[in-house]
């Protein structure tokens, strides 16, 4: 049995209890470079950890066979976790309280919108709905980084669907 799990905008306040959703509209701007730049100032915060540092890296993700099944979560308890797309495709978020399919959120993320999952916050593994997808991402690395120090992993007892996206 499977719950068919609806697909929600990504809004900054829907999203509010997961950690920051990071896009320019609304954002606090200022001109740089002598005018020829525009600053979208302080998008998101990071969150190392104790004795952790924040790196960048690019994911590269592939599409998966729909409708999505969506039967593993994982988080990352030390430290916050961002996914800024590097191209103007949508993509989905999925989201939860709690390690339970009942708890499931899904957003729909426009391919200007990136997220930053809070410390702790339960999700899906990058869900891209084009062949490939790469994202930029600033997660952290230090000590407790192996697995089950920072990242901690449950498979669902019930799994949901997604049938589509807005």
């Amino acid at each position: 049995m499977t719950r068919s799990l609806p697909v929600e905008p990504l809004t900054r306040e829907a999203f509010a209890p997961f950690g920051q959703v990071i896009d320019t509209d609304g954002a606090e701007r200022f001109a740089i470079n002598q005018g020829t730049a525009t600053r979208f100032h302080r998008l998101a915060a990071v969150e190392a950890g104790d004795g952790g540092r924040a790196i960048l890296s690019i994911f590269r993700a592939t599409a998966r066979p729909a409708p999505f099944a969506i039967s593993l979560l994982e988080r990352h308890p030390l430290a916050s976790q961002a996914f800024v797309p590097l191209s103007d495709h949508d993509w989905l978020v999925v989201v939860a309280e709690r390690p339970e399919t009942a708890a499931l959120r899904c957003f729909c993320a426009g391919g200007r919108q990136g997220v930053q999952y809070a410390p702790g916050v339960w999700h899906h593994p990058l869900l891209v709905l084009v062949p490939e997808q790469d994202f930029l991402v600033v997660d952290r690395e230090g000590p407790g980084d192996s697995l089950g120090d920072n990242l901690e992993e449950v498979v669902l007892r019930t799994a949901a669907r997604i049938d589509g996206h807005l």
